[in-house]
């Protein structure tokens, strides 16, 4: 996954009286900083814990990102190897990734983190600098010797750009730490355990929970096409099998509804102003339909192509991911209500968004009911709802609400954040063409439109 996000850091105030050339901005594949962190977690039964945490913890690499959030970010991924009977090869990689060099915009160096981090599997490791990076200037024209210029619990840093995972100075621009070294430099405490940082419960299985999304990229649950009495597994099989079928005829230029959520080729895609926005999945993953297991419906995800054709052949549905060879399948239930065709993508909130025990749209109204009001209402209440909520909130699984600016989807009990792009914010939505919300990343003041267009008054939240 590229992730190439262009970055001022400077205003033109400051470049006026700063004396420092702009020069080229040094950047990598951040994802591949954290790919060998996920395949690990995979391998030590993680399941669908592995790719959010590493999303989260990629993006810390952006020139954006605050001095903390990289080491905060392996706190966190050195939390969950250790609920994976303390995953020595997890906790190895997390002790090079929390070293990796972080993007910079203009060739100065990244300031270092000024707080020890929570795990001491992690005490006395910092970032790297690019060789490309001035080892004098850093970000904001700092000289070394200014606070945040010499890593945490130092005097001082010698060859500068140096960690300990490449003590030899600074590394090549644009590579990554662990492809050129299995050493994170701290010796045999990298398989120790780490008793500071609590371990959460028993890993999680990749059946039994709903997929989580990627960054920026929330997924859809499709609202139920059979009735309450069947058993729903075999119908989300076929529903999911369905979905799939239709992406194949997507593509980036396809029409699409606002705040329609699909896949295109191998990516997740989110219809924003009349196009789709692409995210693409995580190396080795697929974007596609899956069947929920818990309860009526489908959902929109990154997964391993194999992972997909199992848990569909496993509600019994035949013929693959697609269906395919099985044609039977295809009209299965021509009235599903599937919203991925390009008609009206929004999840139901039937199905899809609710955060607590009451209903996130109000009892069906009768055919002359003007829905849009109380559809602009529901969408208002959520929102002021999801300004209380926190990333330790308690939840429901499966649940999908709004914390902050990210998307969140309830997993294990805890919410999982998917930050959207640069620009966008969580926020509930009113439907346009029936009863209900979706929730999706949106532009502030979109989002402020669309709930001003069903008639009601208040803004987003409606206060």
């Amino acid at each position: 996954m590229l992730f190439c996000v262009i970055f001022f850091a400077l205003t033109a105030s400051v470049a006026r009286t700063a004396p420092l050339i702009l020069d080229k901005r040094i950047q990598q594949t951040i994802a591949d900083s954290t790919a060998k962190w996920e395949q690990a977690c995979l391998a030590a039964g993680g399941g669908l814990k592995c790719n959010p945490q590493s999303v989260t913890s990629f993006t810390t690499l952006l020139a954006a990102a605050g001095p903390c959030e990289q080491q905060d970010a392996a706190d966190s991924m050195i939390q969950l190897a250790q609920s994976l009977n303390n995953d020595a090869e997890m906790i190895r990689l997390t002790q090079i990734f929390v070293q990796q060099p972080r993007n910079t915009p203009n060739s100065v160096s990244v300031p270092y983190c000024q707080k020890a981090p929570t795990s001491p599997l992690l005490s006395g490791l910092f970032q790297c600098q690019f060789q490309g990076a001035s080892p004098t200037t850093f970000v904001g024209g700092l000289s070394v010797g200014a606070a945040g210029t010499v890593p945490f619990g130092l005097k001082s840093l010698s060859p500068l750009g140096s960690c300990k995972a490449h003590p030899s100075g600074p590394i090549a621009d644009g590579t990554q730490l662990v492809d050129l070294t299995q050493d994170p430099g701290i010796g045999s405490s990298s398989n120790g355990s780490d008793s500071a940082a609590p371990s959460s419960s028993a890993p999680e299985t990749s059946v039994g929970v709903e997929p989580t999304s990627t960054a920026g990229a929330p997924p859809a649950a499709t609202s139920p096409s059979t009735s309450a009495s069947s058993d729903f597994h075999l119908q989300n099989g076929l529903d999911a099998q369905k979905l799939n079928a239709q992406f194949k005829g997507l593509t980036a230029s396809s029409s699409c509804t606002e705040g329609q959520q699909a896949c295109v080729g191998t990516s997740f895609a989110q219809c924003v102003s009349g196009s789709f926005v692409l995210t693409p999945c995580a190396s080795g993953t697929v974007c596609a339909a899956l069947p929920l297991v818990n309860k009526q419906g489908t959902s929109i995800s990154c997964d391993t192509m194999g992972d997909v054709a199992a848990r569909i052949a496993a509600t019994g549905a035949t013929g693959g991911v697609d269906g395919s060879t099985n044609s039977e399948t295809e009209d299965a239930d021509a009235g599903s209500d599937s919203d991925s065709d390009c008609e009206d993508a929004d999840s139901d909130s039937s199905a899809a968004a609710h955060i607590t025990s009451s209903p996130t749209t109000t009892a069906a109204p009768s055919a002359g009911a003007n829905f849009h009001v109380q559809n602009g209402l529901d969408a208002q209440k959520l929102n002021a709802q999801f300004k209380i909520l926190t990333a330790n909130s308690k939840c429901t699984d499966g649940e999908q609400a709004c914390v902050g600016t990210s998307f969140a989807q309830c997993v294990a009990g805890s919410f999982v954040l998917s930050p959207c792009s640069g620009g966008l914010i969580c926020a509930a939505l009113p439907l346009v063409n029936k009863q209900g919300t979706s929730i999706a990343c949106d532009s502030a003041a979109d989002v402020e439109a669309r709930i001003t267009a069903s008639g009601v008054v208040g803004g987003i939240a409606g206060l």
